[in-house]
């Protein structure tokens, strides 16, 4: 192949979409024969981060002849997030002092949509743009540059990790339910409220703001339009009534779980391809089935082999020894939801090692047991030892995944 110069720039909205939109379509589809996932951005490539407080889309241009041709694209953000905790010894019950733990705050970049055309592979245009990136994330202060991607992305893993400086940070699972036919039961025993979101946010901050990757402004992200609410299930036997916000956080019950709802519907369309006319087949006559005999609860699989859409459950939390079965419920309720609104799939994504994760109903075969998250420190000017390096803390239990960055 013919050399040429690359040059990186940001993404223009009126006159990039087309080209961008080609790039991600020869990007997504996978080799002929093989069952692989397709994006649709529904017209806004930047639709993945325009929710977050900083964000910027960059191009990578290639001259051919008198016109230059769009051959990559990245996608990047930059929030603040909870990276460790402390100890305040300012709190009180009664007449005793009670330590409290307080969240340490960090800057982070987040990089995603990495795109290059494979016809223009190996020739550093990958390495390009992610520089390119990570000087705009540094240039705004960002002290963490973090990436997601599939464990056998090799492509994708062997960029990051061997010529970018990044390590293996993280390893949670993304967890996928299809919508079925028939709406799922809840138990009598559990009572679901939804709250307002001054109600969601004061709930999160006071229970869940010291869990790795909490988002600062989880405010912006609750009074989003794409949030469609957040939900508290708890015992039907003592709570018939919502008490309200601050009583529940005053005398909790022994059990409960929380959830929001985040509508990727409006932003993005999902699509299998590849899938054989057995499968196609298969699938279609479980769900008439499913209708015929909805009271039977046959496990249908919904029509993913056109575009569909998709809730994403994040803010899981909850405490006590049954927690996982009000989760159970709520995950139901989310299931009921996306069946009203037609979507063929529910999906959320926790560490590994989270107690609730046996309470989340998924499919093995749709779900992903190891998504790789690798982390990278930036800048070195760290002398006032006022941060620690978040990239050698040891896992939690928990992590807090952002729905605007899917």
């Amino acid at each position: 192949m013919e050399v040429h110069e690359i040059f990186v720039r940001e993404f223009n909205q009126e006159k990039d979409c087309l080209e961008v939109e080609e790039v991600e379509r020869n990007c997504e589809v996978g080799p002929s024969g093989k069952i692989s996932l397709f994006t649709h951005m529904l017209g806004d490539p930047m639709s993945r981060i325009r929710h977050s407080p900083a964000f910027l889309m960059l191009i990578a241009e290639m001259e051919m002849g008198a016109e230059k041709k769009i051959v990559g694209l990245i996608r990047g953000c930059i929030k603040t997030v909870t990276c460790g905790k402390k100890v305040s010894r300012n709190g009180k019950n009664g007449h005793h002092i009670m330590p409290l733990p307080i969240p340490i705050y960090t800057k982070l970049a987040y990089m995603l949509g990495l795109r290059v055309s494979p016809s223009h592979r190996r020739l550093g245009i990958g390495l390009k743009l992610v520089t390119r990136m990570e000087r705009w994330f540094t240039e705004n202060g960002a002290e963490y540059s973090y990436m997601a991607t599939e464990k056998d992305n090799e492509a994708s893993l062997k960029l990051f990790t061997q010529r970018c400086g990044y390590a293996k940070f993280r390893t949670p699972s993304i967890l996928v339910q299809p919508v079925f036919a028939h709406c799922i039961k809840i138990s009598k025993q559990v009572n679901i409220f939804q709250l307002t979101s001054s109600e969601a946010e004061k709930l999160y901050r006071r229970r869940f703001s010291t869990t790795e990757f909490f988002p600062r402004d989880i405010d912006s992200i609750l009074k989003n339009k794409l949030n469609l609410g957040t939900f508290v299930a708890v015992p039907s036997n003592i709570y018939q009534l919502w008490p309200g916000v601050d009583q529940f956080l005053c005398d909790p019950p022994g059990s409960w779980a929380v959830l929001s709802i985040w509508n990727n519907k409006e932003v993005f369309m999902l699509e299998i391809r590849g899938a054989s006319q057995i499968r196609r087949a298969l699938a279609k006559t479980t769900r008439i089935v499913d209708r015929v005999f909805p009271w039977m609860g046959i496990p249908s699989v919904p029509e993913i082999f056109r575009p569909f859409g998709s809730h994403f459950l994040y803010g899981l939390g909850g405490n006590g020894p049954n927690s996982t079965t009000f989760m159970k419920a709520l995950c139901g309720f989310a299931h009921n939801l996306a069946r009203k609104h037609g979507c063929s799939l529910v999906a959320t994504e926790v560490s590994g090692q989270d107690p609730l994760r046996i309470g989340i109903p998924h499919w093995k075969r749709l779900s992903c047991e190891e998504d790789f998250w690798c982390m990278k420190r930036l800048g070195e000017d760290y002398s006032d030892g006022s941060v620690g390096d978040w990239t050698k803390c040891p896992p939690g239990l928990s992590i807090f995944v952002d729905p605007r960055e899917l």
